[in-house]
């Protein structure tokens, strides 16, 4: 069992989910970072670098994974159950090499359907040699994990640096480049991802206080979005407990002149100070639905603050929703996850939307809603006969999200048999067809059955299997390398004699011989 020693503290998880990353370091031996570094950049110069395969290629690299100081890390933010993802890559930085592509700000092509304000996902750049500015580290922008578009000089670049074993836990969606190696030597890092299998019933860190503990370095303030995320990882969606407001009652006339200002600034504050002050500023609500249309940083405050003015705040992030454009009704969307259960209702009327995007959108609203319903479970698997296959798969999603409750029994078997009905699409030909949708997620060849098999380790146990077996097994044999792992890994976590017995039969083909290079013969 993990020591809580371990564990982040409030400062560190406040950090991460303001600023989008926690700097940490692994006390291993250098001698041991060494004989990585030494494998790795013989691999990388004989045989090109292995991608997904860097770590049976390289099995030594575990270690950097099992010590406490990570295991304790990814717990904090991803829970105690957190799943090593399969795609992961050794980034190599040589001496005055040009940077394409990961040269540029970005952010990593994410692998749900939409994009999580919450940490469902995570990851851990680590490095294997000291490594200081001048040897190109990773850069990141801190406070821009919550941005589709990028703020430029807005935002303050950091550049992480320290001893052998630094390691940079960073938010999923933070955008980040590579950046000029202007020293003498090559840099390596190894970036892994990892994902969250269960919403949070309680803090999974050092847990302490009850408020966040608020620092500068963002390029915008966003109060209600951070209190959304924070009370989420506690296990207490909802809660009024970030920080007392600033201003009172009296104040709703002079925010309501701050919304209007020319500075962006400014309305992005008063957007948050209303919010701040919950169903007292509900006569405000819709001037903040006008602002969806503002700024990404200005609506996101304005979409948040929404969520917390009742059902004046509700209706109007429905309404919006319903009848804004498609940028407007994907930000209403992430205020109505924050509005909690009093949005429900209004999300199951959208599931009968004409239009798939806002189908879509209220499956994946009302899967981030938690506590969920029996009510809720139904009706997102009647969502899953829809005919756009977008909304089809952020209602699985959804309901991998929801968990083990309600209806766990019923969620499995839907999912089974989604997944068994992709497979069968591979090979006639029409699942890449079918899947292709407005995500354009190319790296993933079976949207649905991806979706399905992640669903599925989030949400079978072991009474299940006889339900969800025959799927495992099909999908062990998808065109898609990610639905093969996640159903291996879906069994491996079931771990019943007939779960054990169809690893075993698919794992001896499969075995991977690290030792085997294209210039060994035997």
């Amino acid at each position: 069992m993990l020591d809580s020693q371990w564990l982040l503290t409030d400062e560190q998880i406040s950090q991460f989910i303001m600023k989008g990353y926690v700097v940490l370091h692994n006390e291993l031996p250098d001698q041991l970072h060494a004989e990585v570094r030494d494998k790795i950049n013989a691999v990388l110069h004989e045989e090109g670098n292995p991608g997904n395969n860097i770590l049976p290629r390289v099995p030594e690299i575990q270690q950097f994974f099992e010590t406490p100081v990570v295991k304790g890390a990814l717990t904090s933010v991803l829970g105690p159950d957190y799943y090593m993802h399969p795609h992961r890559h050794c980034h190599y930085n040589q001496p005055g090499d040009p940077l394409p592509g990961g040269g540029q700000w970005h952010k990593d092509g994410y692998w749900s359907s939409m994009r999580s304000h919450r940490p469902w996902w995570a990851m851990i750049f680590y490095y294997m040699q000291d490594i200081t500015e001048d040897m190109g580290p990773t850069a990141i922008m801190p406070g821009t994990a919550y941005y589709d578009k990028f703020v430029g000089d807005q935002g303050e670049t950091i550049l992480p640096t320290g001893k052998a074993g630094t390691m940079v836990l960073v938010h999923f969606d933070l955008w980040h480049k590579a950046s000029l190696n202007v020293s003498g030597m090559d840099r390596y890092m190894l970036k892994f991802q990892f994902v969250r299998l269960r919403a949070p019933e309680s803090p999974s860190w050092n847990h302490l206080g009850t408020e966040m503990h608020l620092t500068g370095g963002t390029p915008y303030v966003h109060l209600n979005l951070w209190r959304d995320v924070w009370n989420w990882m506690r296990g207490e969606p909802g809660q009024e407990n970030l920080s007392s407001a600033t201003r009172d009652e009296a104040a709703i006339e002079p925010l309501a002149e701050e919304l209007k200002s020319e500075d962006e600034v400014i309305r992005a504050k008063a957007a948050d100070q209303v919010g701040m002050l919950g169903e007292k500023a509900a006569s405000l609500a819709p001037e903040l639905g006008r602002m969806l249309n503002d700024k990404e940083p200005v609506a996101l405050n304005a979409g948040y603050a929404l969520g917390r003015l009742g059902s004046a705040g509700t209706d109007e992030l429905l309404r919006l929703m319903s009848e804004g454009t498609r940028q407007i009704a994907e930000r209403a969307a992430y205020g109505l996850q924050s509005a909690g259960a009093e949005a429900v209702p209004g999300l199951l009327a959208l599931l009968e939307h004409t239009d798939e995007k806002r189908r879509a959108l209220a499956a994946f609203a009302l899967g981030a809603i938690v506590p969920s319903t029996r009510e809720v479970a139904a009706a997102l698997i009647a969502c899953l006969q829809d005919p756009s296959d977008w909304v089809r798969r952020n209602a699985i999603e959804a309901l991998g999200m929801m968990g083990r409750e309600p209806e766990a029994g019923e969620v499995c078997r839907a999912l089974a048999n989604i997944l068994e009905e992709s497979i069968l699409q591979e090979g006639d030909g029409t699942a890449e067809t079918r899947n292709n949708d407005i995500t354009q997620q190319s790296y993933i060849l079976n949207k649905l059955g991806y979706t399905a098999a992640l669903s599925l380790l989030r949400t079978a146990s072991p009474e299940d299997v006889p339900i969800v077996i025959h799927s495992l097994e099909q999908a062990l044999h998808s065109k898609d390398r990610y639905v093969r792992a996640y159903a291996f890994e879906t069994l491996t976590h079931l771990r019943t004699p007939e779960a054990m017995d169809v690893l075993i039969r698919y794992y001896r083909p499969a075995r991977w011989c690290p030792d085997t290079t294209k210039a060994s013969t035997f």
